[in-house]
């Protein structure tokens, strides 16, 4: 399926997502990324996996981002059936209590990446059935990954 085409089906689910074209991506992506509302996040990913079109049923990348004045996740699906690739973006309205719904019922996968982008940056996923930290201690205080995050002990100062 062309990134048009793709484009075509997610917009006859769901009639104003924004989307990036591959051309003005900063990463100088070849892959077609649309961005989606919080609310709309697990009915949109449902869809991708299910239909017949789509079939998007590898779920290659999750990861957290802090962009500042809001925090997010971008999730990179393919389709291994069709060939096709998709980034998916959402941000959170709420900086201070970022919360999206969880994609790993959809793709197991998923389990592991989102405790991991909770461990980092604060994000939290609801419905996930072992939301805790991953890698950092239960007793340690903040997100490092967020550009707000300070630490004075291990601070690298240029």
């Amino acid at each position: 399926m062309t990134n048009e085409a793709l484009q075509q089906t997610i917009l006859s689910w769901f009639p104003d997502p924004e989307f990036l074209q591959p051309q003005f991506t900063e990463e100088g992506s070849q892959y077609l990324i649309v961005n989606v509302e919080a609310e709309q996040l697990h009915e949109l990913m449902q869809l991708l996996k299910s239909n017949p079109e789509t079939k998007f049923d590898y779920l290659f990348n999750l990861t957290g981002v802090d962009y500042g004045k809001e925090l997010g996740v971008v999730y990179h699906l393919e389709s291994t059936v069709h060939r096709h690739i998709l980034v998916v973006k959402v941000q959170a309205d709420d900086r201070e209590n970022p919360i999206f719904d969880t994609v790993q019922d959809l793709w197991a996968t998923a389990n592991y990446h989102e405790r991991e982008v909770y461990d980092f940056f604060g994000i939290k996923f609801r419905n996930h059935p072992n939301l805790k930290r991953l890698f950092l201690t239960e007793d340690w205080e903040g997100f490092p990954l967020r550009k707000d995050y300070v630490d004075e002990t291990n601070m690298v100062v240029k």
